[in-house]
């Protein structure tokens, strides 16, 4: 999976910011904020990569047990899916 074209993460502020470019403006409801995991996450994914590959970097990058960084990736992607940001 991969972020879609047409958005961009912003820092603003010292928050993490997902923001609509182009043609996306007009069907983007609003802004989505990311914590530090989600910028880390979003980042993985300007590229195409399957959960497992999320979940791997997440274990190397941060000290968290697996099963929550299995928790924390799917309502990510959940999150992700319901703003319709993936392809």
């Amino acid at each position: 999976m991969k972020i879609k074209d047409g958005f961009v993460l912003k820092e603003i502020a010292g928050s993490h910011l997902v923001v609509p470019l182009g043609t996306q403006v007009v069907n983007f409801g609003a802004m989505i904020k990311l914590n530090e995991t989600g910028a880390f996450l979003w980042d993985l994914l300007q590229d195409n990569r399957e959960k497992e590959e999320l979940v791997s970097s997440l274990l190397s990058e941060y000290d968290v047990e697996e099963a929550k960084a299995i928790i924390d990736v799917d309502g990510f992607i959940n999150k992700l899916k319901d703003a319709d940001l993936l392809e």
